[in-house]
């Protein structure tokens, strides 16, 4: 790697500083191979069945040498033009041969920089980084590929002069795979409960159906080739695989807490992620528990970070995720690292008026929404249940909408909206109530901004109480609060 060197210091990279930052440098030498290897086999993939019948494997392989000498010629080109620079509190990136591209990334509007190792770059000892900026839409600038301590170092040094973290919070380089030094480790998934919760999903069950399909229509002589039989089962791969993925991207899921208050994440197996998240930033809180999870009382969470796309619902493929599985008593745990005073066993919600029936005649009773002192609480779904928390001091806006049914019933509907068109929904409400909850949330949206919330420490998880299987609504967050 290209980088200037301090006398006495040969091989240290990035040292010298001037007062107007570092030099310009390039990503690793072996970033064209890694980029090359991933073009080809995009390419590759998107060849048919087809394509191999009609050529053959020699013609076929002639092909893919070619093109794999091309892509990697492509990909050394870019890397000679590619390289990046630190100036003051900017990080500016060059790239491209044809169309140039300059760019400039004013660190203040830094969220975070993740670090990710995908298969490749663990087998060459690299990382890439991806930065999430303010008002971006999708990850910016990704630097790939850096030596490993090189990525570590750089992300610290990014975050600490966007001011996302104190001074005391930065972690010395060392080498992210060895695990999170300085961190005191939090909570740790036991791989065997994750992948037991695969199992427990609709994906798995389908998958021997759909694979004795596929012999089936094998084995029926003269009514399928097997050029079609091997397409239909890269059809089916994407959606009867997911279980497959999710295991390899949550692997050995750990959370940490550094010297500043960051939460640091690390999981996954083909690919490990380390994320640092500054509580500051989560926006909100989700739970789900799917159906079948529910058998072992467990769930998983998610959260709403600055810098991050919103998530779609039910998608957790994202980097958002803070319990890949676990009880409720490590979501109490982990719920009251993040929100600080809020403990999951006592947040109960009110239900809708019981007109509601007319529009929801099977689920009214999973409806609900509640205000506590630090956040309000929204609940919905009938076979995969989520709850919402959105700290008072995370809300941008409050909406009150109604359609015409609702408007036929005196119902609405609030929507309290969080960084990044993330909201909490109170679903059906009646009108009065809806008004009256929306004015409540622009006060205490106000009066949290003025007062820092509550930094009461998280309580260890009590001894877990016997639950009676299938009955998840007993729990105590599914029923109107006693005050009520």
């Amino acid at each position: 790697m290209t980088a200037t060197e301090t006398p006495g210091q040969p091989g240290q990279p990035g040292r010298h500083e001037s007062a107007e930052g570092t030099g310009r440098q390039r990503l690793h030498p072996l970033s064209p191979l890694l980029h090359g290897a991933k073009s080809l086999f995009v390419i590759v993939a998107a060849l048919s069945w087809q394509t191999l019948n009609q050529l053959g494997p020699v013609h076929f392989g002639i092909v893919v040498l070619v093109l794999a000498v091309g892509a990697l010629i492509f990909s050394l080109i870019s890397w000679w033009n590619t390289g990046y620079q630190v100036v003051a509190r900017e990080l500016r990136i060059n790239e491209g041969l044809v169309w140039r591209r300059h760019r400039a990334i004013p660190l203040d509007r830094l969220q975070s920089v993740e670090l990710r190792r995908p298969l490749l770059a663990q087998l060459t000892g690299l990382a890439e980084l991806r930065l999430e900026v303010v008002g971006g839409s999708k990850t910016e600038a990704p630097l790939a590929y850096l030596s490993v301590r090189e990525a570590a170092a750089l992300r610290e040094r990014l975050l600490d002069l966007s001011g996302r973290t104190p001074e005391s919070a930065v972690a010395p380089s060392a080498d992210p795979a060895a695990g999170m030094p300085g961190a005191a480790p939090l909570f740790s998934v036991r791989n065997r409960e994750l992948l037991i919760s695969q199992l427990l999903t609709p994906q798995a069950f389908l998958l021997p159906i759909g694979v004795a399909w596929v012999i089936t229509q094998f084995v029926m002589e003269g009514s399928w080739t097997f050029i079609g039989i091997a397409s239909t089962v890269t059809a089916m791969a994407g959606v009867l695989l997911q279980p497959i993925r999710r295991v390899l991207r949550d692997w050995s899921f750990r959370l940490a807490r550094d010297p500043g208050g960051r939460l640091l994440l690390r999981y996954g197996l083909t690919e490990t992620r380390s994320q640092v998240v500054p509580l500051h930033r989560v926006q909100a809180v989700r739970i789900t528990w799917p159906f079948l999870w529910r058998l072992n009382g467990w769930l998983y969470l998610q959260l709403d970070v600055a810098g991050y796309d919103a998530p779609e619902h039910g998608n957790d493929t994202g980097s958002d995720r803070l319990l890949p599985v676990g009880d409720q008593h490590a979501a109490r745990f982990l719920i009251g690292t993040v929100l600080p005073g809020v403990d999951l066993t006592t947040l109960a919600t009110s239900p809708p008026p019981e007109r509601v029936r007319w529009l929801h005649p099977i689920g009214l009773r999973f409806l609900g929404a509640g205000l506590y002192p630090d956040v309000l609480v929204t609940r919905e779904g009938r076979v995969s249940r989520e709850m919402t928390l959105v700290p008072y001091a995370r809300l941008q806006s409050v909406r009150v909408t109604q359609g015409p049914l609702q408007r036929l019933l005196r119902l609405a509907t609030v929507y309290a909206d969080a960084a990044g068109g993330r909201s909490a929904v109170a679903r059906d409400r009646d009108v009065a109530e809806a008004w009256a909850l929306a004015d409540e949330l622009g006060r205490r949206a106000r009066q949290a901004r003025r007062v820092p919330p509550s930094s009461a420490p998280a309580a260890d998880p009590p001894p877990a109480a016997p639950a009676e299987p299938g009955q998840p609504g007993d729990d105590p967050f599914w029923q109107r609060p006693a005050r009520a």
